[in-house]
């Protein structure tokens, strides 16, 4: 591979233009050679992006496998349509190219076992951009779980709680794909917000695994209300039978005992909040207070003393990831947690590694949402989590080693 990798690009909307404007255009590790989208002026204005900021000479395809099939291209970055994500990586480590996929639930379990599949096949590994896994709170909590300061984790939360209303009930001007999923499906259908920082914390894939879950929804009302009050949403939504209930909670059990709740809220007015909190014998993280709480004698079980002092413990606990970068800059955008977790991403592929989130990451992460589908369709019925490492979870050798990797 070239000294600079040669990028292709599957999704132009948001987040792909995003990814190019604020990371991709400002490193030097990287050219852009191809872009691909269904629409032609997305196209256009990444086609003029890259030649305005770098001078790249940028090709376009309105069908992924022609930019895949490229010989310009070596590495596939996928930030389309959630249900382009698989179809897309899989059709990359079929044809040998690199391949990272942006965030987002799987369709069915057997897209993600096909995933798997396509990496034992092949030998290439397919990298979840799980950005909230670089976030400075969660790699600080990842090292003092690792240094025991809150015992036996025995519970971890996080969700997705974010106020979507307007973009979803405008995804027909916004052309964006979350309104088709909340009009077809109810699931936990964003789940590796908390999910992913969570997995790495209690080792999943690497000596434990989430064995099942169950997962239970309120009804739809958020949508329905916000179309009654807003003059420039469709009125059709106002009595509309969408299917994405406005909350959705999901708790899985993992092998070494070990509980995860996720929370899906999106469609009901709130602070943003992914939820992330860890509790073990020793103490806790709250996202939500801002705070550790410590049994070590120093906080009142009946005060809020611990609210807000998160700051207390960085000098000690600032994880090298973070102070490496706080020392160069912090750059791009999610407060640097999207420029971090592309920098994971090519560090690996520079060092010939394997991925810090692997493809039996993405799989497993990705699963939860089919699964909490067939839970909730069940009212809350129990539902198995594949193994999608064939029992290789018990004991992994092949794990990242880097100066970014989650597993250490």
């Amino acid at each position: 591979m070239d000294s600079k990798f040669r990028l292709g690009i599957i999704g132009l909307g948001c987040r792909g233009m995003m990814h190019i404007k604020d990371i991709l255009t400002e490193r030097e590790d990287v050219i852009i050679t191809a872009v691909c989208d269904i629409y032609e002026d997305r196209m256009n204005e990444a086609v003029c992006l890259c030649n305005e900021k770098k001078g790249w000479s940028v090709a376009v395809a309105d069908d992924y496998k022609q930019l895949i099939e490229r010989d310009d291209v070596d590495v596939v970055c996928v930030f389309s349509a959630w249900e382009n994500h698989i179809p897309a990586a899989v059709y990359a480590m079929d044809h040998k190219k690199q391949v990272c996929i942006e965030v987002g639930g799987a369709y069915s379990i057997d897209e993600c076992f096909e995933l798997v599949s396509a990496y034992e096949r092949s030998g290439i590994h397919c990298m979840m951009l799980e950005n909230c896994c670089y976030d400075r709170n969660e790699m600080m909590v990842l090292k003092m779980v690792r240094e025991g300061i809150f015992g036996k984790i025995v519970a971890c939360e996080g969700g997705y709680c974010h106020d979507l209303r307007d973009e979803v009930a405008r995804g027909e001007e916004l052309r964006h794909y979350r309104l088709r999923n909340y009009i077809s499906r109810c699931a936990e259908n964003y789940p590796t917000h908390e999910l992913g920082p969570i997995a790495k914390i209690l080792g999943i894939n690497r000596g434990n695994r989430m064995i099942s879950l169950t997962s239970v929804s309120s009804g739809a009302f958020g949508l329905n209300d916000y179309a009654k009050k807003h003059d420039n949403i469709n009125p059709h939504f106002e009595a509309f039978p969408f299917a994405q209930g406005d909350i959705v909670k999901t708790n899985i059990l993992c092998n070494g005992g070990e509980l995860i709740t996720l929370t899906l809220d999106t469609t009901l007015p709130r602070n943003y909040s992914r939820r992330f909190t860890v509790r073990g014998t020793n103490g806790m993280f709250s996202e939500d207070a801002n705070g550790i709480f410590l049994d070590d004698g120093t906080f009142d079980h009946f005060s809020r003393d611990f609210y807000g002092n998160v700051e207390k413990y960085r000098e000690e606990f600032e994880h090298p990831v973070w102070r490496k970068f706080e020392n160069d800059g912090i750059r791009g955008g999610h407060g640097g947690m999207d420029w971090l977790v592309f920098d994971a991403y090519f560090e690996s592929l520079r060092n010939g590694d394997v991925p810090p989130i692997d493809t039996y990451d993405t799989a497993a992460w990705m699963a939860i949402t089919p699964l909490s589908e067939i839970s909730i369709q069940k009212h809350g019925a129990p539902v198995e989590i594949p193994d999608f490492t064939n029992g290789k979870w018990k004991n992994r050798n092949d794990v990242n080693s880097g100066f970014y990797s989650l597993d250490k």
